[in-house]
């Protein structure tokens, strides 16, 4: 008997295997919130058809969302978005000299009709990301809603918990 494998919900999509570092934030959220997910390499430029295969067969495979960084001329999400109806999220990669500045503009400057949702630049666009996944994915499921308000409120409660311990000093 084959074992089947567990549906994942959001994809991890890379142009390169130098943006883990960055990619990682998104997988660690997720990991976090308990939402089943994968990491994957394609390159636009370097392996279109790649690229085109798993898009095609993405949304067949039960994967939601997918979240794709990238750097320089960055037109992963934008290829990915034209070749799907699932939620595109893009993250921005310092990976030339103009410190990602390049790959932000090329995903937010995406022509009309080809959504692409673009985070911050780097690490905390990468941890956005999985969040904005999780809230999307948590308006259908309540034990999902849960634990994202647990997160909240945990947020909220540092927040405080460090105003205190600055009253102390």
């Amino acid at each position: 008997m084959q074992k089947k494998k567990p549906e994942c919900l959001v994809s991890v999509v890379m142009g390169s295997d130098s943006d883990l570092s960055i990619m990682e934030e998104a997988t660690k959220a997720l990991g976090e919130f308990g939402v089943s997910h994968e990491l994957y390499l394609t390159s636009a430029h370097r392996t279109p058809e790649r690229t085109t295969a798993f898009t095609k067969a993405a949304a067949k495979r039960g994967v939601k969302i997918i979240i794709v960084g990238a750097g320089a001329a960055a037109h992963l999400a934008g290829v990915i978005a034209a070749q799907t109806l699932l939620p595109v999220i893009a993250v921005p990669i310092n990976a030339t000299s103009l410190q990602g500045l390049d790959a932000l503009l090329a995903m937010v400057q995406m022509p009309g009709g080809i959504p692409v949702g673009t985070m911050a630049i780097g690490k905390a666009g990468a941890k956005n990301a999985a969040l904005l996944a999780i809230r999307i994915l948590a308006l259908e499921d309540e034990a999902l809603q849960k634990k994202l308000a647990a997160y909240v409120k945990k947020m909220a409660d540092d927040v405080e918990r460090k105003h205190e311990n600055l009253k102390l000093k």
